[in-house]
């Protein structure tokens, strides 16, 4: 009796597992779906003649198809892409760094034998409370590090984070001590523990961290604003924040003068800027998506 209840049992849990995971794929799909709206509105809004928008709004497709807005942005195509060069350098040389700096200082905070690394966590922590403000840091930037037109100003500032800190120092505490005091009875000095066995266990992490500070340094404009007076050296965002303030502005003066402007997407522009500052993001975000998925499950459960 008791056998004929055993693979009845089995039966049912199959079947409530395969249900289950069903309903999940299809809610998750849904909400995968509803997120990715917004981003297929902007593209199609950006392949969209202006008039169509101002008088019917947005659609899923473009329906009065028009290149006006890509025409008027990349009327002088060197510009734009010299800022895409400026964006890539910063962001590539800034993340690099950053992780270095990161990864390392991480794992030193995170060892038990480190004698002071009580005390050295408490002033990383310590800034996290109080902040100096926008005007010390633009004195000591502009007076100090004489920094002003530099395409060092847009790498150091956002070189370091305590918040990426506690997130890589909860990755280097997941890995066991045993395998560092292992490495040294084989002989093995901090420099080669560090780089063959602690950074390969480390990816998920990095991964991680790599892309957070990534997509810092790719939408940040503000730093460029405060600092950078060449246009040589403008970053993709600001040259982009900054035409559209510059067709804004003409719109307004044409618009008091009583001029009427023709042919100035306004709406449609801002849509293919939108499209021209994500599009190299989310073709980076597929490489690192699996290690990115990891590192958010491992740095959420450890403490």
């Amino acid at each position: 009796m008791a056998n004929n209840i055993k693979p009845q049992k089995k039966i049912k849990n199959s079947v409530s597992t395969s249900a289950f995971y069903t309903i999940a794929y299809i809610v998750v799909g849904l909400m995968a779906l509803i997120c990715l709206i917004p981003f297929i509105i902007v593209v199609s809004g950006s392949f969209t003649s202006e008039n169509y928008l101002l008088f019917h709004g947005y659609s899923l497709l473009p329906k009065d198809f028009s290149l006006e807005a890509y025409k008027i942005l990349f009327k002088v195509p060197g510009t734009i892409l010299k800022a895409y060069g400026v964006s890539i350098y910063v962001t590539v040389i800034g993340t690099f760094l950053g992780l270095v700096i990161t990864t390392i200082t991480s794992y030193a905070l995170s060892r038990r034998d480190f004698k002071y690394r009580s005390k050295i966590s408490f002033f990383f922590y310590f800034t996290t409370l109080f902040n100096g403000g926008m005007l010390c840091s633009y004195i000591f930037i502009t007076r100090y590090l004489h920094l002003r037109d530099s395409l060092w100003v847009l790498i150091l500032p956002g070189m370091f984070s305590v918040f990426h800190l506690l997130i890589m120092r909860s990755f280097c505490q997941a890995v066991p001590f045993e395998i560092i005091e292992s490495a040294k009875i084989d002989g093995a000095g901090e420099y080669k523990i560090f780089f063959s066995v602690i950074m390969p266990l480390l990816k998920s992490g990095m991964a991680t961290i790599g892309l957070f500070m990534a997509l810092g340094y790719w939408n940040n404009w503000y730093q460029a604003m405060l600092y950078i007076n060449d246009q040589d050296k403008f970053p993709l965002q600001y040259l982009l924040y900054n035409m559209l303030q510059k067709t804004e502005a003409m719109q307004r003066v044409a618009a008091l003068s009583g001029i009427v402007v023709k042919d100035m997407p306004k709406n449609s522009l801002k849509m293919s800027m939108a499209v021209v500052a994500t599009g190299p993001i989310l073709l980076v975000y597929p490489f690192v998506q699996r290690y990115f998925v990891k590192g958010i499950t491992i740095g959420s459960v450890k403490g």
